[in-house]
């Protein structure tokens, strides 16, 4: 009787495998050793190596890559270009949006 308290009744049995894993933790290695984080590439800022200081809101193939099939911009976490780019992008893509180069939404 006092296990069926515990484990939340008759039939909801909440044992190792309970979640989904292994009752090993989050580790899910073969050998059993310590898990390694994966090695992530820093982005960098593809305005600032080609030393762009000016971001033409005309230039749509140049904004085209930040604004996705959904036609939202792209945040910087994703882009990976620098804060300063980043507003500068922001209001090209934007200035070209009011001339209907770039759009607001997709059908």
């Amino acid at each position: 009787m006092n296990d069926d308290k515990r484990s939340g009744g008759p039939g909801k049995g909440r044992g190792a495998g309970a979640r989904g894993g292994n009752g090993r933790g989050a580790s899910n290695d073969k050998a059993g050793g310590p898990r390694r984080s994966m090695f992530r590439r820093r982005k960098v800022c593809k305005f600032c190596t080609d030393k762009v200081d000016y971001i033409d809101y005309k230039d749509v193939r140049l904004l085209a890559p930040f604004v996705p099939e959904r036609a939202k911009i792209l945040p910087r976490r994703i882009s990976g270009v620098c804060a300063m780019h980043q507003r500068k992008l922001q209001t090209a893509i934007k200035r070209a949006r009011q001339l209907a180069l770039v759009p607001y939404l997709t059908d």
